[in-house]
């Protein structure tokens, strides 16, 4: 009834009541069940995992069960809902509370997998979601519940795999993702005065993925740093660079693509080693900078 662990649902159970919100025991597994279940007797739930690293606890339900279902029942039966979970580092968390661990979720054929960036983008990606046949993984970054931006009252949706250019620039592009949007927007700030242009592209839906406006931001700056919070080593700059290897930005490229991404190690309780372990708006600058003066 507290509103979750970060108080994003507070006030809900007050206006809605206990027949539309329900305080579960805290067992991700029966969160999850329990959405598939509504799900599939017609209702559209919302289900909240107070930390994603404890989605784990739920990956039957959601690995082997509702992504399948719509295919397996050749689309006589769906399982709509969405299942919101906070990720990332920089609370002083400590390493099983402050994963990134979207790529999982990604690699999962039947979920959808979205990750917004601004409020604006949560409110309006959050009721597509809702309205969408498929379940969602919806990640939304801790720090990002910090940040205010203009959030329209009445309702409104931003389409679901529909990647959205942040900033226009014409030097490097950066691919980034949740967070990595607000630190590169910082990034361009800082790299502005030295005439370096970076145009930002965020996804917002990993999966499935639009990867147009990636191509066309590459083919026009020639070079491009992917850049996610998630650990390096299979995380989803590793599909970023693949696409953009096999399209035709390849041809267009005037520096090897990189990418900045998590260290690949647990999450420190040590606030100075946390820091460091994902990258900062000063990692994207100095990643920018090089490749823009060909230093690679």
């Amino acid at each position: 009834m507290y509103g979750g662990a970060f108080g994003v649902s507070a006030g809900l159970y007050d206006q809605f009541g206990a027949e539309r919100v329900r305080d579960t025991p805290i067992s991700e597994a029966a969160i999850a069940g329990a959405c598939l279940g509504a799900a599939l007797t017609g209702m559209r739930p919302i289900g909240e995992i107070q930390f994603m690293d404890f989605v784990t606890l739920s990956m039957e339900q959601l690995v082997l069960q509702a992504s399948k279902v719509r295919f397996m029942f050749g689309g006589k039966a769906s399982a709509p809902f969405v299942l919101r979970m906070p990720g990332g580092s920089g609370t002083g968390a400590a390493a099983q509370h402050s994963q990134s661990l979207e790529n999982w979720f990604v690699h999962v054929p039947g979920l959808k997998v979205v990750m917004p960036s601004s409020a604006y983008d949560a409110k309006g990606l959050l009721l597509a979601s809702i309205d969408d046949d498929n379940p969602v993984i919806f990640v939304e970054h801790k720090l990002l519940y910090k940040t205010k931006g203009h959030v329209p009252a009445e309702m409104y949706r931003i389409p679901l795999s529909q990647s959205h250019i942040v900033r226009q620039g014409r030097d490097v592009t950066v691919v980034a993702t949740s967070i990595m949007v607000q630190r590169a927007l910082a990034a361009a700030d800082e790299l502005a005065p030295e005439g370096i242009e970076i145009e930002i592209v965020d996804p917002r839906t990993l999966s499935p993925l639009d990867e147009e406006p990636i191509v066309e931001s590459v083919i026009k700056t020639g070079r491009v740093l992917v850049v996610h919070e998630a650990v390096i080593t299979g995380g989803f700059g590793g599909e970023i660079v693949s696409r953009i290897a096999s399209s035709a930005a390849f041809d267009y490229l005037d520096a090897p693509v990189r990418r900045l991404a998590g260290r690949h190690m647990p999450i420190p309780y040590n606030r100075t080693l946390e820091y460091h372990t994902v990258p900062q708006v000063e990692n994207i600058v100095e990643e920018a900078r090089r490749l823009a003066q060909g230093v690679y």
